[in-house]
């Protein structure tokens, strides 16, 4: 397409192809996209943390993995049910921890969500991510869940030192992906 109204980036020629008309797509900004942070590695990253509330299905999830994957912030989710007596220490531990104490936000802060198993909308995410143990702690960094570095020991969760240093780890990830692990250790 050449002349006055083309679209002059791919995903306006996706828009001109599937037939909307030229105001839909003529008032979008013509800039590239970049899928990876404008900041370079070499400098200090400092961010917020936040607390979502809970989550109660899969669509509140998914939602907050992609919130989390744009900022590249990791989302560190608390898999509770409302039965669970070790979940209510558990729970407002790591609230202070997030919120009042900040730990995170100075390695580029983190996102904080509680995932109750126990709503009747939750369908088949705990045994999507083998959540085999109530309360457990699990880490999200673009969308990928950090299995290797997964808490559901209750003993740890109680520590305030060993938390404050399992998010701090964790947000230092800054969203870089990678699953949590390496091929037989060979790349980190």
């Amino acid at each position: 397409m050449t002349g006055k109204g083309a679209p002059s980036r791919p995903w306006r020629t996706i828009l001109a192809c599937h037939n909307y008309p030229p105001a839909t797509y003529s008032k979008l900004p013509n800039r590239p996209f970049h899928a990876s942070s404008p900041r370079s590695s070499g400098t200090a990253r400092t961010g917020q943390n936040r607390i979502f509330t809970s989550v109660r299905s899969q669509e509140d999830l998914s939602s907050l993995l992609l919130l989390s994957a744009t900022n590249t912030v990791p989302l560190i989710t608390l898999w509770t049910a409302s039965w669970c007596p070790s979940c209510r220490v558990v729970l407002p531990l790591l609230k202070e921890l997030v919120e009042r104490n900040a730990v995170g936000s100075s390695e580029g802060g983190v996102g904080f969500v509680e995932v109750e198993v126990d709503s009747p909308t939750i369908g088949d995410l705990p045994s999507r991510y083998i959540v085999n143990s109530i309360p457990m702690l699990l880490s999200f960094s673009r969308q990928e869940p950090q299995m290797e570095t997964r808490v559901s020991a209750v003993s740890q969760l109680k520590d305030r030192a060993f938390l404050t240093q399992w998010i701090e780890t964790e947000a230092r990830r800054g969203g870089a992906g990678g699953a949590g692990g390496s091929l037989l250790g060979f790349f980190k």
